[in-house]
């Protein structure tokens, strides 16, 4: 932590010491990157106005990222904004690039909130970093009036005032309330040690369904075979080409190969499986009466 510290400091500094460029000159910097692409003048630039980079990195602390990933991030959104920054639009580049710091920045805060994604639209984005506030406006104008607002009514209001669905509100409110924690953590008041994912039910299927269905499986298998046996060459060949293949062939070319048309195939194929149905019928009859 103290290293951490001490290299915002250093950065800081350096920062501090960089030249304060004139309009002009920002301007002939940014016509030399854009047209030449030169390293030397991008790289005056990104340093002229990391101060402001820093600067902005500084307001986020408060949710807990380390200020040297802050101060990283800010530096990308920088450089992001000089690529994509255009000299002829008549904008200092410094109220250019103040949108790409704050975009890059709440990207990674956002990020690495919670190992649930919380969001990325612009409404989630103005919720998570204004919710609060927001939530601290709204309470302070009700108790102005004289009036005290409830927690669902505070949300509903919340969600009228960014914009969002009240189910957004709920959702942020949760994901704001605390970080995030491991399930392998111990229950506090478990005497065994138990930890929390032992709490988690199983969806998987038991033991015994596993032996259900296998056995089903199996049997309807065995009744498929029966089934199979009880065609004829022909007819079992057509089904298996036309049902049991992972890419079923046409009647067309089944026809072709067998000598016979589209239609003839066709009707022995009904054929075949009317036999078949008929065949699992009687099977199934055989189940029933055997458990009853």
């Amino acid at each position: 932590m103290a290293l951490d510290a001490q290299s915002d400091r250093a950065l800081s500094r350096r920062a501090m010491k960089a030249e304060l460029l004139d309009a002009e000159t920002e301007l002939e910097l940014a016509y030399a990157w854009r047209d030449r692409r030169d390293e030397q003048a991008l790289h005056r630039l990104i340093h002229a106005y990391m101060r402001l980079a820093i600067a902005m990195a500084a307001k986020f602390r408060r949710y807990g990222a380390p200020m040297n990933d802050l101060i990283q991030e800010a530096g990308l959104g920088l450089m992001k904004a000089a690529d994509k920054f255009d000299p002829d639009r008549g904008v200092r580049f410094s109220t250019y690039a103040v949108w790409w710091i704050k975009a890059s920045i709440q990207d990674y805060v956002m990020r690495n909130w919670s190992m649930v994604r919380t969001g990325s639209t612009s409404s989630q984005k103005s919720l998570f970093f204004n919710m609060r506030r927001v939530q601290a406006r709204l309470e302070r104008e009700a108790l102005a009036r004289g009036a005290r607002l409830d927690a669902h009514q505070l949300r509903e209001m919340v969600a009228i005032e960014v914009g969002v669905p009240l189910h957004d509100v709920e959702m942020m409110e949760g994901r704001l309330a605390g970080s995030d924690y491991s399930l392998n953590a111990t229950q506090a008041a478990a005497e065994d040690g138990r930890e929390w994912i032992d709490m988690l039910e199983d969806d998987s299927a038991q033991a015994a369904e596993r032996v259900e269905a296998r056995h089903d499986t199996e049997k309807l298998r065995g009744w498929l075979v029966a089934a199979l046996q009880g065609l004829n060459a022909r007819e079992r060949f057509i089904v298996q080409e036309r049902k049991l293949r992972e890419e079923p062939r046409t009647l067309e070319s089944l026809g072709a190969e067998l000598g016979l048309s589209k239609e003839r195939v066709r009707q022995l194929e009904a054929a075949a499986f009317a036999k078949m149905r008929r065949s699992l019928e009687a099977q199934s009859r055989e189940v029933r009466h055997f458990l009853a």
